[in-house]
Order: C-alpha cells, then structure tokens, then sequence
C-alpha cells in the first residue's frame, strides 16, 4: 500500500526557537559568566524551578549542551559542567583554525556585496568597541565568525563549526575578555576583513588561521593570570 501524502500534509508549525533551545542559550551563558563554574552539578530541580519550567525541556537543554560537550553525565546520570583540560581546548582551537580558513576562503568566492556590507558592520562595531563591555564585544565577535562561515554555503562546514564553537564558548570569551589582547584581536580581524573585501581566499584563510593560534596564547596567559591571582588572594 502506497501512501499518498500532499504538500500540506507534510507542513509543521513550529516555533523558529523552541523552549529548549531557550533554556538551553541561557545555561550556555550560565557557563560563560562562571555562574555555573567548571565542575559544578547541575541540580535539574533547583534550576528548573529557578527557570520557571519543568524538567523536561531543561533536560532537552542539557542534552543539547552534552552534545557541545559544555556538559557531562556522572556514572549515575547526574549532569555537571565539563572541565576540559588546557591541551584539549587548544587541539580544539586548533581544528577550529582550519574549519575558519575554510570557511573563509569559501566565502570570498561566494560573499555578495550585501554579505560583505553585513561583515563591514559588525567588523566596525568592533572596531568602536570602546562603547562595548567585554560580553556584548564578545558576542559581537562571535557573530562576525559566524556570520564569514555561514557565507561559505557549505552546511558541513556550517555545522561543524557551530559544533566546535560550542564546545569551546568558554573558552574564546576567556581569551576575548583580555583587554590586553583586545587591540591584537581587533587588527587580527581586520586582516580577515581586508581579505575578505578583496576577495582574496589566501589572505583570509591565512588571516583566520593566525587568529585562532592568537587564541591559544590569550587563553594560555589568561589562565597563568588567573592562576596568579587566585594564589595571590589566598
């Protein structure tokens, strides 16, 4: 028996962002700002009831997260936040240098005029970041990535790289909110911008590439700073 289904049939309404994807951006965050630290169990009664919504979609969350690899399940399924080690976050990085080459090199023979008017944007607000506190900036940032592979049309691509920033969230925000390194990380971004306006696949893929080993060092310094002024305070 053959079915025989039409168009409408086969059309659901969704929302665009569901309730779990929600919950699940506003954990993401939780971890970013250290309110949920590396390490930490994550009480799904406590922070249902702190969300305001059952344990189901905050369980959809966590999945999403498990699979970011921002959290873990304990041998007796309870979830907590993961602690990465320094050597696998800059193995990460360093994959994620050769996703954003490719990427970038992709989108320099596909950017439209508008696409490249929309990287200008957000390289410029970059660029003014003196109005911006270290977690719009950051954003900020992350968007401008984002939005170069997203120009590549490549959905693999596209997919893995959301995968990867995922897992390494934490740790590109501890390396952006280095004020020291703010001024590298902006004429770093430039370069991306200038190869991307020209055109150039090279210049950009090369540009990308410097720019995730840069991260790798911030994020070095930013944990030895972070180290030293822990002992300093105890």
């Amino acid at each position: 028996m053959k079915l025989n289904l039409s168009d409408a049939d086969l059309r659901i309404n969704r929302p665009r962002i569901t309730l779990v994807q929600v919950v699940a951006d506003k954990l993401r965050e939780f971890i970013l700002l250290e309110k949920l630290p590396q390490g930490a169990a994550i009480s799904e009664r406590e922070v249902a009831a702190a969300l305001g919504i059952s344990r189901t979609p905050l369980r959809g969350a966590l999945s999403l997260l498990e699979q970011e690899g921002l959290v873990e399940y304990t041998v007796t399924r309870r979830p907590r936040v993961t602690r990465p080690s320094l050597e696998e976050i800059s193995e990460n990085l360093l994959v994620m240098g050769v996703i954003e080459a490719l990427g970038g090199e992709l989108a320099c023979a596909a950017a439209t005029d508008d696409d490249i008017a929309h990287i200008s944007n957000l390289h410029n607000k970059m660029q003014n970041s003196a109005e911006l506190d270290s977690l719009e900036f950051f954003r900020t940032d992350m968007e401008f990535h984002k939005a170069i592979i997203g120009l590549s049309g490549n959905k693999s691509l596209i997919e893995t790289h959301r995968q990867y920033n995922g897992r390494l969230w934490r740790a590109r925000f501890i390396s952006s909110r280095r004020s020291a390194g703010r001024g590298k990380t902006l004429r770093e971004h430039a370069a991306i911008f200038e190869g991307l306006r020209k055109r150039d696949p090279i210049k950009t893929a090369m540009a990308m590439r410097k720019h995730m080993d840069s991260a790798i060092h911030n994020l070095k310094v930013a944990l030895a700073e972070r180290e030293t002024s822990d002992s300093e305070q105890s």
